[in-house]
């Protein structure tokens, strides 16, 4: 039987670690604006989100949003929305990111309450649908799909 590394890289899919931490997320290391950072890999997130204290590291220019933030315990969240950035993770890339600017301190907390390190962000569904993400979680990969060349 082949296996799925051997299967997705025919079908032009690129292979990104995860690392699982204490807390039993995924990270993943992923640039935004070509400055590397750690972010939790979340299924069940809608938008690839920052924390609000990274704007000036991630060089994000933002807007107010009237859209409120929830998840992790908290809700009601202020948020910002930087729009015109460009991900990579891997050697994936997708430019025109929208990303959503919010407080994380609630979920650096509770990571470093459990002896894992604090994330810059969180990538969400947004960029797992754009790739079409596979992950694995047996090996502790995610594939994302090479956008074809024009």
């Amino acid at each position: 039987m082949p296996n799925l590394k051997k299967i997705l890289k025919k079908k032009k899919y690129t292979r990104i670690p995860l690392t699982l931490t204490a807390t039993n997320h995924f990270e993943i290391n992923a640039k935004i604006n070509g400055v590397i950072g750690r972010f939790i890999l979340d299924t069940g997130a809608s938008n690839t989100c920052v924390g609000l204290d990274k704007i000036e590291f991630f060089k994000l220019s933002t807007k107010a949003s009237k859209t409120k933030a929830a998840g992790a315990g908290a809700t009601d969240m202020e948020t910002q929305i930087s729009t015109k950035n460009i991900i990579e993770i891997g050697s994936w890339e997708q430019k025109k990111l929208k990303i959503v600017l919010f407080d994380l301190i609630h979920i650096n907390t509770a990571l470093t309450a459990h002896k894992a390190l604090p994330v810059d962000g969180i990538i969400g569904a947004d960029i797992l649908k754009k790739g079409k993400a596979i992950i694995d979680y047996d090996t502790h990969y995610v594939y994302l799909k090479q956008k074809s060349s024009k």
